[in-house]
C-alpha cells in the first residue's frame, strides 16, 4: 500500500538532498581510503602503520628488542601493533561515517556506496 506522494517539489528537494549525500558519502570514502594511522606496541617496540583499506603500510622493530631466541615475543608484538592500527582506523573511519550520516550508518538500498570493511 503506497502513502500519500509529497508535493512535486518536495520530491525535488529530496531527490537534491539524496544527491549532496550520496557526493558526501563519496567523499568521506576518499578521505577514509587516504587516512594513515599507526600503533605501537611492547612500548614502542613494534609500530604498525596502516591505511584506511586497512593495509599495512610498514612495520617497524625497535632493534633492542630483536632476539633470534625469542621470535615468539616479537611475532605477538607484530600481531598487536598491527590489529591495533587497524582498530584506530576502523573507530575513526566509524566516526567520520556517523557524523556524515547522523549515526544511520551505510544508507545501502538508497545508491549509497558500502564500506569495504
Amino acid at each position: 500500500m503506497k502513502g500519500p506522494r509529497p508535493p512535486k517539489g518536495q520530491m525535488g528537494k529530496l531527490f537534491k538532498q539524496a544527491q549532496r549525500m550520496q557526493s558526501e558519502m563519496a567523499r568521506v570514502q576518499e578521505e577514509i581510503a587516504r587516512m594513515e594511522v599507526e600503533a605501537s606496541a611492547g612500548g614502542g617496540a613494534v609500530t604498525a602503520r596502516v591505511n584506511g583499506q586497512m593495509e599495512l603500510l610498514s612495520i617497524k622493530f625497535d632493534p633492542d628488542i630483536v632476539d633470534p631466541e625469542d621470535v615468539e615475543t616479537l611475532e605477538d608484538l607484530v600481531i598487536v601493533a598491527v590489529n591495533k592500527a587497524i582498530e584506530e582506523v576502523r573507530a575513526k573511519s566509524d566516526e567520520q561515517m556517523a557524523e556524515l550520516t547522523g549515526g544511520m550508518g551505510a544508507m545501502s538500498g538508497m545508491g549509497m556506496p558500502k564500506m569495504p570493511f
